[in-house]
């Protein structure tokens, strides 16, 4: 059986940023986050799974809002939403416009679940995303 990615393509952004390295840009975002708080792997994964869990992988909880996503009871305890603001400023710096806050989230939980120790960490997103293996550290 043959695996359905949709409209997904391994290494869209490199065409997309004039040669900005957007992976790096994330993966430097979150390893310092990660340096002074060793939690945010779980943090960034919970917000992976709320984003998820209701509408798909949209980023539909990164908007602010008195009936958004965000306030719903179940998502009040969810963190991370400075580290996501970070890589998006950082990337919209080197490449206005043009990454999905959606590959930011899973960008940033695939790079801090590798900090934490899982090697070759393997992640798409919603957009036309990477699928790339992370290396132990």
């Amino acid at each position: 059986m043959e695996a359905c990615y949709g409209q997904l393509k391994i290494g869209f952004y490199k065409e997309k940023c004039d040669y900005e390295d957007v992976e790096s840009i994330v993966n430097k975002v979150v390893n310092e986050s990660f340096a002074s708080d060793h939690s945010i792997a779980a943090a960034l994964l919970r917000m992976q799974f709320h984003d998820c869990f209701v509408t798909g992988c949209d980023a539909s909880l990164l908007l602010d809002g008195d009936t958004s996503e965000k306030k719903a009871v179940a998502n009040l305890n969810v963190r991370g939403f400075e580290i996501i603001d970070k890589a998006k400023t950082a990337l919209g710096q080197a490449c206005p416009g043009t990454v999905s806050c959606a590959d930011i989230i899973v960008m940033a939980t695939r790079d801090a679940v590798a900090l934490s120790g899982e090697c070759n960490t393997k992640a798409m997103s919603s957009t036309l995303d990477q699928n790339l293996e992370v290396p132990c550290r």
